[in-house]
């Protein structure tokens, strides 16, 4: 079981979805993120102030999958989220050391579905 998180730009999120629905991928939490990386930012005037916008909008993904769907889950995200500039974001892939769902009390890998 692995836990994939991804943070990408907010306006590719439908496509990161849909693509994600094409892999038979169907649950997700997704949170609205601030944060920044090789973008830095960037400047702009708000009444006169030049001001330095540094934590830009992102979204955070979060998926967990059991084994045989981590790399269709990545590959996916790439395909909706790609655009080939800076800021398209980042994937992480942690282990995932339990998982139980509250309902039925399913344990491991039937919880994750």
């Amino acid at each position: 079981m692995r836990l994939i998180i991804a943070y990408i730009q907010p306006e590719k999120l439908n496509d990161v979805k849909q693509a994600l629905y094409k892999a038979e991928v169907y649950k997700m939490s997704v949170t609205n993120a601030l944060g920044c990386g090789q973008q830095k930012g960037y400047h702009e005037s708000y009444r006169g102030v030049d001001i330095e916008v540094n934590l830009l909008k992102k979204i955070r993904l979060e998926i967990a999958v059991n084994e045989n769907f981590v790399q269709p889950t990545i590959d996916a995200i790439i395909e909706g989220a790609k655009t080939g500039m800076i800021g398209d974001g980042k994937i992480f892939v942690l282990g995932l050391e339990r998982c139980i769902r509250i309902r039925t009390g399913e344990d491991g890998v039937e919880a994750i579905g």
